[in-house]
């Protein structure tokens, strides 16, 4: 199993470096095919426009919409044109209530999504969209990079976060080449429950079924020691040098409730290694 189609998204050049360079870094590493979807938005919802708004105040605002989709398009080719490896590109205007359709169709026959954090200063509201699109209309594993990483090198160390739920199985089972790739993979559980399925050895079949596949996997069973749990799984990547983090994306409506509770803003402000994650 290989990722052999990668996706990226960008509506903004100036802040979508990290993502392409590390979109780049993994088709050239997997051999893969990289689509680079360029996006003009919108930012106007459906109906947005007060009464009596003119043609002339609608068409401005589609054509800086077109604009943009052009300059993306621009930049996106400059940085691609001299790469060996095999791409192509689309560009696109749309409004940003219809990016879960459009994102959606196009994610769900890639193999990985990457992306740049979508929260942050500069960050339009758009990127949390494409996130959200992607994971959940899409069904595709979802790799969120951090600002000035490059994916020049294989993640040596991965942390799965993981508490007996199908999307962290989904997560694990959609991020097998990243984990198999790994030199050692941390299966981190923090505070199981004392009656759950695990209870006598939490991470312990997922431990073997990552064997079977070839993976050097441990276990780390933590305590809850901090209020959210994300500061609690950043804690421990920093602890023991992790590269990456796999998680699993939970909920169907809005992106930032969906990560372990509502964790998923503070995780990926945060994290400072790439978070794969998947539904």
């Amino acid at each position: 199993m290989s990722y052999k189609s990668i996706l990226t998204i960008v509506t903004d050049p100036a802040a979508a470096g990290s993502q392409l360079e590390t979109a780049i870094a993994v088709a050239r590493r997997q051999d893969a095919h990289l689509d680079v979807l360029c996006l003009g938005v919108d930012r106007t919802q459906t109906g947005y426009y007060y009464a009596g708004a003119t043609a002339f105040v609608q068409q401005e605002v589609l054509d800086r919409a077109q604009q943009d989709a052009r300059e993306v398009e621009a930049a996106v080719k400059a940085r691609l044109g001299a790469e060996d490896i095999r791409w192509g590109s689309d560009t696109l205007v749309v409004q940003i209530g219809a990016i879960a359709t459009v994102v959606g169709l196009r994610a769900r026959f890639a193999d990985l999504v990457v992306m740049g954090r979508p929260y942050g200063k500069g960050r339009g509201q758009e990127l949390e969209a494409v996130v959200e699109a992607a994971l959940f209309e899409g069904q595709v594993p979802v790799l969120i990079v951090p600002d000035g990483y490059s994916g020049a090198a294989v993640a040596a160390r991965v942390v799965v976060a993981w508490n007996q739920s199908n999307e962290a199985m989904s997560a694990v089972r959609k991020s097998l080449p990243a984990l198999k790739a790994a030199q050692q993979v941390d299966i981190t559980v923090i505070d199981p429950p004392t009656h759950g399925p695990e209870r006598s050895d939490p991470g312990g079949q997922l431990s073997q079924m990552l064997a079977r596949h070839g993976v050097h996997a441990e276990v780390s069973v933590l305590a809850k020691t901090m209020p959210r749990v994300s500061d609690v799984l950043n804690r421990h990547v920093r602890d023991t040098n992790a590269d990456m983090i796999v998680m699993g994306a939970y909920g169907h409506s809005r992106f930032r409730e969906a990560i372990l509770g509502g964790a998923t803003r503070n995780m990926l402000e945060l994290a400072e290694v790439p978070v794969l994650m998947a539904h």
